[in-house]
């Protein structure tokens, strides 16, 4: 399989690199190279709702692999790494958990039914042109009606096709290598097929050993060392390949769009380091395949239709050797179906309502069987007085229909939450916006939650969040003078998690149950400052730097020993901070990321306390230009400090490594 995966790559890269030689001389620079100035920016003021973004060369510039590495940079935003290329990577916002998150591909929701993760290690930049995150809701009621069910979103958007007069195709091609034995190579064509209508296709191959030096150290309540070992990291190798295609067209007064998205890959799982031994023997083989489509369009001056559709196909074959006596090969199959409509209507200029209903059906079988039928149903308004007040609301409805084969059903649910936001601009002439909002949110617990064997219980109720966040942002543009932009925003929020679940001792030995027993008290503030300057000599530089402090504490019980301590893997204190200095063809960029002390389980005891981590990484960039050729050449160092840390427990992160990579575009 990893043979033909290879050969059908390379076959790809050849024919669109002849395609690409035979239209080099019509090509000129890649749309890419025409955007203006971007900055990474955060709650824009014009937005209801606090998002931050990170787009164009700002998300190029930085040192990172997959979504997972740049979406670091986020405040709010928690990240849990198994270390590695291939190491797991999962997100959760504002301590809520992951399965609270949503993430979004080209507008549709990624999903996993079996176990709510999504794993955004699996995600390259190679084509990704924008990353938005959204706490509540993104700013937008003409949307599908799940887009109102998480308590924060992630959206991707892959690159759009945009060309000059006379142009027809651009081409792209790229290789990184570094450390680890790391070979990427990847290629993006573009060709316009009629002045409305173009395609696009783009593929990618990774490869690594995984094998990286590690320092761990363990150190007892008492203060001695256990035990204090360098080694090299094992079983963390990968072989994965990625293809991607779309086709898209402009309607009168709207668009439509048709995407596939294959992954599959094989990779090993280094098992955590416990007393100084660690494990070898876990393999996990994905193959996650989709396509998806959606039509957008203004049938008439005041009313609007969205239609979204998607089917997806899942594999999953987890294998453990460690344990002789017990081994596990366990495959799972997961399927999707889903179809959304979405319908605006503008009462007035300033005012709309919108009406949206989802379906989505779920499958899995193979190891445990079980459907899941899940339709939503939202109603939405938005209000504008004069571009200075701006109010939206809405409410979902949640409708679930369980099925499950060789055990017990879990019942029915039903679920209606509403959301409002609001933001003020006082000042007509300073951009100074004051915004807030109250959201109630929901999670459904998940096939693993509900029917895995020893641990289900089909009976769980969804877990409840309730969000609060008031906040401000400032921006200000001078048009001459040293200082060229300014962003500044900060935000105050509290959330309440409600039946939460957790995974509860039964008494038995390595027997576990899952139940709604936990109830989490969230406080936190995030801020960020962006700001972009004008040096002599036509240098630029771009600044951005962010901090959260967090206070989430479990208060289930008075009796539990950590009634009011910080949960697990909750820093009180995060931040980083990006610097990008340009010149000319040169760009030299600095990212720096900290995580404060937190504790490892729930008990905040001494054995239980995980030292703070930070890591600084620089990239050098140079760009050329040969006659109708765009080169560009890349070195990064990651980790310059050679720092020994760890994101999760037992599981230690690469020390200091190096990446190169040279693009050739058409």
């Amino acid at each position: 399989m990893k043979t033909f995966y290879r050969c059908v790559w390379g076959m790809m890269v050849s024919l669109l690199c002849g395609v690409g030689q035979a239209n080099a001389d019509s090509s000129s620079l890649d749309s890419i190279q025409t955007l203006g100035e971007v900055m990474v920016t955060a709650n824009r003021y014009n937005e209801v709702i606090p998002s931050q973004k990170l787009t164009g060369k700002e998300l190029k510039a930085l040192n990172s692999f997959s979504v997972a590495d740049a979406i670091r940079y986020f405040s709010g935003l928690q990240i849990k790494d198994y270390g590695g290329v291939g190491g797991l990577k999962t997100v959760n916002i504002r301590s809520m958990g992951t399965n609270h998150m949503g993430v979004y591909y080209n507008g549709i929701q990624l999903g996993n039914a079996q176990n709510g993760q999504v794993d955004l290690g699996k995600f390259s930049l190679e084509n990704i042109e924008e990353i938005s995150l959204y706490n509540g809701q993104k700013s937008e009621i003409f949307q599908s009606a799940r887009e109102f069910g998480s308590a924060g979103s992630i959206y991707l958007t892959t690159r759009r096709p945009k060309f000059k007069p006379g142009e027809k195709s651009h081409l792209k091609a790229s290789v990184k290598a570094g450390s680890f034995d790391l070979l990427n190579p990847s290629v993006l064509f573009e060709y316009k097929l009629s002045e409305t209508v173009s395609m696009t296709f783009n593929s990618e191959w990774i490869n690594s050993s995984g094998k990286y030096k590690f320092r761990y150290r363990r150190v007892t309540p008492s203060g001695e060392t256990a035990y204090d070992t360098t080694a090299t990291r094992k079983n963390g190798d990968i072989d994965a390949v990625r293809f991607e295609g779309g086709l898209q067209g402009y309607l009168p007064n709207g668009y439509w769009k048709a995407y596939v998205y294959h992954y599959s890959s094989e990779r090993g799982i280094p098992g955590a380091i416990v007393n100084n031994v660690w494990r070898n023997g876990e393999r996990l083989w994905d193959r996650n395949s989709f396509v998806q489509g959606v039509y957008q369009q203004d049938i008439t001056r005041k009313y609007g239709i969205k239609v979204n559709a998607k089917y997806a196909f899942d594999y999953t074959h987890y294998m453990n050797n460690d344990d002789k006596l017990m081994r596990v090969d366990n495959q799972y199959k997961q399927r999707e179906v889903y179809v959304s409509v979405a319908n605006k209507y503008s009462i007035f200029r300033n005012w709309d309502v919108s009406v949206a209903y989802d379906m989505q059906w779920n499958g899995l079988s193979e190891y445990m069987s079980a459907d899941r039928y899940t339709h939503w149903i939202s109603a939405a308004t938005a209000f504008s007085l004069a571009d200075r007040l701006k109010m939206q609301a809405s409410v979902l409805a949640t409708l679930v229909d369980e099925k499950a084969s060789g055990q017990v059903k879990a019942p029915n649910k039903s679920k209606v939450t509403p959301a409002v936001f609001l933001s003020y601009q006082p000042f007509k002439k300073y951009n100074w916006v004051f915004r807030a909002f109250y959201k109630q949110i929901y999670r459904m617990p998940t096939f693993n939650d509900l029917y895995y064997a020893d641990m289900g219980n089909s009976v769980l109720k969804p877990e409840s969040a309730t969000q609060y966040n008031v906040g401000f942002t400032y921006a200000v543009a001078p048009k001459t003078g040293f200082l060229s932009g300014f962003h500044a925003g900060a935000d105050v929020y509290y959330n309440l998690v409600s039946d939460k679940i957790i995974a509860y001792p039964k008494g038995q030995q390595f027997r576990w149950t899952m139940l709604n027993l936990g109830k989490v008290d969230i406080r936190g503030v995030d801020v960020q400052a962006t700001a972009t300057f004008r040096l002599p000599y036509e240098i630029s530089l771009m600044t951005k730097v962010q901090y959260t402090y967090q206070e989430a504490i479990d208060i289930t019980s008075p009796r539990d020993n950590y009634y009011r301590d910080q949960i697990p893997y909750i820093p009180w204190h995060s931040g980083s901070a990006i610097l990008n200095l340009s010149y000319d063809d040169w760009s030299l960029n600095y990212s720096f990321v900290y995580v404060g002390e937190r504790y490892n389980q729930q008990e905040n005891i001494e054995y239980n306390y995980v030292q703070p981590w930070y890591t600084s990484d620089i990239s050098l960039v140079k760009s050329f230009r040969i006659k109708s050729v765009n080169l560009k050449v890349t070195a990064e160092v990651n980790n310059v400090f050679d720092q020994a840390y760890d994101v999760v427990l037992n599981y230690p992160m690469p020390m200091r490594n190096y990446r190169f990579g040279i693009a050739i575009e058409l």
